[in-house]
């Protein structure tokens, strides 16, 4: 038994030696925990096979240092958010508290991590090293934790984060027939500005992000694009637009109609009223798309509707799709979803069932969740 480094008490790991220095596949490796004081030779022998795994002594820095999930969960959000008064504010905590974590971190492993310079925060190579690892590893702890309480209760629960819109026309036949897959299942959706999906996945709020994707997404993210839509105009058959070919400036004038979406920052609606620079007080928005489009139908303005959510309106003459310029707008919906060591099995299941045939006709056909399977938690924010 050799002494530590130096003369603060660590927790260091030590194993048999062997000649091999190898792990196999398959083996069960002992390891003794050693609370020792003083210098201790840096390297960690295990015993075994194939195939060949060779520890350095920088791996068995890592095994001997102290870092805790509260220390790289503050130094992980001041990389995301690019300052430590941000990170404070996004964990609810005094930036003294974030400096303090990254501090210890400084300390812990003798690197300086960041710097300040006149652009924001420049990384050193380790941390942008411990960056990535941060990551990882509190996606592991988080991971873990839902695995073993969902264990002891024998349900799993999935959590949805989704925009106002998806959650409206889509989410209820998805989750209908994705759930009647596994009986041990619950899930969990909230609606959300899709600006917050990386916020949300990063804080490990949600599972599964889903809506139109951010135009810039962290390489930490993993995106799957499941499905395009069409945005359309449309009227009650009396409206003064319903029955003749209109312009941008006769659009503009209108007064619209609209859900939720329209408060979302990106959306193809709010991208629209943009584009066609329709002023706030000509925008009524209902906390519905529903809503929206039974004003609609009286005639009372005109309304920005997803074409699959209304066929069943214009093909009874309910509603009438206004044409022009600038009438149709395209769109994508996509689950934004950790990397796959940082994920919960429900969330890969789901990645790989969104694609389908099957699930394509549910997401259109709009079925519903019965209450046994589906437990909502939504909450729509309009104003403040």
């Amino acid at each position: 038994m050799e002494p530590c480094p130096d003369s603060s008490p660590r927790t260091c790991l030590r194993a048999a030696p062997s000649a091999a220095n190898r792990i196999a596949p398959a083996a069960v490796v002992t390891l003794t925990f050693l609370r020792i004081l003083g210098p201790v030779k840096r390297e960690l022998r295990v015993s075994l096979i194939d195939p060949p795994l060779r520890l350095s002594s920088s791996d068995v820095g890592a095994y001997c240092s102290a870092m805790t999930p509260t220390q790289l969960r503050a130094f992980a959000a001041v990389v995301r958010v690019g300052s430590v008064g941000g990170a404070a504010s996004e964990l609810g905590v005094t930036n003294a508290a974030v400096s303090a974590h990254v501090g210890q971190l400084r300390k812990e492993l003798h690197d300086p991590l960041f710097h300040r310079s006149g652009s924001g925060l420049a990384f050193t190579p380790g941390g942008l090293r411990l960056a990535s690892r941060a990551g990882e590893i509190l996606g592991l702890q988080d991971r873990t934790v839902r695995e073993v309480g969902e264990a002891g209760s024998a349900r799993r629960v999935l959590r949805l984060a989704v925009s106002s819109t998806f959650a409206e026309f889509s989410a209820p036949g998805l989750i209908e027939v994705f759930s009647t897959r596994a009986d041990d299942l619950d899930v969990e959706m909230s609606v959300h500005s899709p600006t917050d999906f990386e916020a949300l996945l990063a804080a490990r709020q949600t599972d599964v992000a889903i809506g139109p994707m951010p135009g810039r997404i962290s390489e930490t993210l993993t995106q799957t694009v499941f499905l395009k839509y069409q945005v359309v105009i449309v009227a009650g058959p009396d409206h003064p637009l319903a029955c003749r070919r209109t312009n941008i400036a006769a659009l503009r004038k209108a007064t619209w109609l609209l859900g939720p979406s329209a408060a979302e920052p990106g959306s193809v609606v709010a991208s629209k009223l943009a584009m066609l620079r329709v002023p706030e007080s000509g925008q009524r928005i209902f906390q519905s798309n529903a809503a929206a489009l039974a004003e609609a139908r009286r005639g009372v303005g005109l309304s920005l509707a997803v074409r699959f959510s209304v066929a069943d309106d214009l093909q009874a003459g309910r509603l009438v799709e206004v044409s022009g310029p600038a009438a149709q707008s395209d769109g994508t919906w996509g689950a934004l979803t950790l990397p796959r060591h940082s994920r919960i099995q429900a969330a890969s299941e789901l990645l790989s069932f969104i694609t389908t045939p099957r699930a394509t006709r549910a997401m259109l056909q709009g079925a519903g969740a019965t209450v046994g399977r589906f437990r909502p938690a939504v909450h729509i924010t309009l104003w403040s």
